[in-house]
């Protein structure tokens, strides 16, 4: 049902939506930005690769971002008048691509610790229960949520609006599948800095074992970048949901906009660049190899090895 008001006392929401639509612009900003930035290195690095299951996660996790800020804004652009139908639209569009573009970044997350674990397979098993257990439990939270939410076009001083209400006796499932989440990155960077740990102490003895350091390097340093973005939208996120948190004062603005923003760089930016720096890496190598087209190797241990070509 539209609501319709001129009420000056709701002023504060309405500058809440212009301040959330700078957030949003700017982060569409961000991401096209970094298509651009990398569009070269992409295109040596991945199309012009042999294409893998991990070349379908890397364009899945970059190229939905336009779509996921494009389905935010046209939520709060105050020009765009939609019915309540397409505001419940606009709000599964979002979430799905949330839930479809974290699993992606997981799975990214498994298949390199997989490697680095020199494709142990109880590794493999143990990550992927883990995984699913996360995922299906964040699952069945958000269809348990959605089913409790029921969207409405609100028109206040003439600015269009999507409002969301949430008719459910818990209104803590979204914070339960934030927790999850930040567990599930907690373990994943304690098993890599830990595996890494180990091998680099093993390797620092042999004629490898600098090459070797430095390309754990790169690929902790690569996941701490994500992991930090990671903490740092979940623990916005979390205090976002806090009861004390005034949604209609100047600072709950400048929180709820830093929160979108932060949230786009961890799941568009950081996270495709899990693949394309691997790659980076892996192509540096090759090109300062003696014959130019030798495919160098990862040795983890002894008669052990493990490329990190166009599978990572």
């Amino acid at each position: 049902m539209t609501v319709v008001s001129n009420d000056p006392s709701l002023w504060p929401i309405i500058n809440l939506l212009r301040q959330t639509s700078y957030a949003n612009v700017a982060s569409l900003a961000v991401v096209v930005y970094d298509l651009v930035l990398t569009s070269g290195q992409e295109f040596e690095l991945v199309w012009r690769q042999r294409w893998s299951f991990m070349t379908f996660l890397y364009l899945g996790a970059n190229y939905t971002g336009i779509p996921y800020i494009v389905a935010t804004m046209l939520q709060e652009l105050p020009s765009v008048s939609s019915s309540d139908t397409v505001c419940l639209v606009y709000y599964y569009l979002e979430n799905c691509i949330d839930v479809v573009v974290n699993a992606m970044l997981s799975v990214i997350v498994i298949i390199r610790l997989y490697v680095m674990y020199q494709r142990s397979r109880k590794m493999l098993v143990f990550l992927v229960i883990i995984f699913l257990t996360v995922q299906i439990a964040c699952v069945v939270l958000g269809v348990i949520q959605a089913r409790h939410t029921l969207a409405d076009e609100d028109i206040f001083s003439g600015m269009h609006m999507c409002s969301y209400y949430i008719h459910s006796q818990n209104p803590s499932l979204i914070e339960i599948t934030w927790i999850l989440g930040t567990v599930w990155e907690i373990l994943a960077l304690c098993l890599a800095v830990w595996i890494s740990a180990k091998h680099s102490r093993e390797l620092q003895r042999t004629s490898t074992g600098w090459a070797v350091a430095d390309c754990l390097t790169i690929l902790i340093k690569s996941h701490v970048f994500y992991f930090a973005s990671f903490v740092c939208v979940s623990c916005l996120q979390l205090s976002y949901f806090s009861p004390t948190l005034d949604s209609t004062s100047v600072g709950s603005e400048i929180y709820s906009g830093l929160l979108q923003f932060v949230t786009v760089v961890q799941s568009f930016v950081l996270g495709p660049r899990l693949i394309l720096g691997v790659r980076e890496y892996h192509a540096k190598l090759v090109a300062d190899s003696d014959d130019g087209i030798g495919m160098t190797s990862i040795v983890f241990q002894e008669r052990i090895y493990i490329t990190t070509g166009g599978g990572v």
